[in-house]
């Protein structure tokens, strides 16, 4: 009698033991599963998040070049008005130089209208005059306007404009130019106004 129950107590603590250890396996499994469900919402949020960054990043990057095209045409707009501002004032004041260059020459003519009525020496005021067209020459000349040459010069279009036609000068002075009626001159090698010249025919 004594021996069965011996055995029975050892069959119940053996059951004991193995509801123990299934619950425990339960509780482990549980556990297990709770942190996969945990690492698994984690790993969707960050998909969601890496999902969401691209977007954010193409936002940003809209709004970065947003404001560089803005500050584009800003300055695109403030650079034509100020060019339209100068090309206004060159326009109304690109004389000032060649009027600042003349200016001395009319200074000269006027002193030499006063002496002339202090003389009547007309030796003096052809001198007078003769430097005034020369100092005239070098000023035009600074400010690249030149002569057009008609001496012994050939009939040129481009340059010359023939006023008159002179003929039976003979086979060496036909197309050539035999007087100048009015000079002509260049600026910066282009022509402002043609020589008026007479021609041999």
């Amino acid at each position: 009698m004594k021996e069965e129950n011996e055995e029975y107590i050892k069959k119940e603590e053996a059951a004991d033991k193995e509801n123990v250890t299934a619950d425990s396996q339960e509780n482990v499994k549980e556990e297990g599963e709770a942190e996969n469900a945990a690492s698994s919402n984690g790993t969707d949020n960050n998909k969601e998040e890496e999902e969401q960054d691209p977007l954010t990043a193409a936002k940003e990057e809209i709004e970065q070049l947003k404001d560089k095209y803005l500050r584009s045409v800003a300055e695109f707009d403030n650079y034509r008005k100020r060019t339209l501002k100068e090309k206004a004032e060159l326009i109304l004041n690109g004389s000032e130089k060649a009027i600042q260059a003349i200016l001395p020459v009319i200074d000269d003519m006027e002193r030499a209208i006063a002496n002339a009525e202090k003389t009547e020496d007309v030796a003096v005021l052809k001198e007078g005059m003769e430097l005034i067209y020369q100092k005239t020459n070098k000023i035009m000349e600074s400010l690249g306007v030149k002569k057009i040459d008609t001496e012994d010069a050939d009939f040129d279009t481009n340059f010359h404009e023939a006023v008159a036609m002179v003929p039976g000068m003979g086979d060496e002075k036909k197309g050539k130019v035999l007087d100048c009626v009015q000079t002509g001159y260049t600026l910066n090698d282009k022509v402002i106004r043609h020589a008026k010249v007479a021609v041999g025919q």
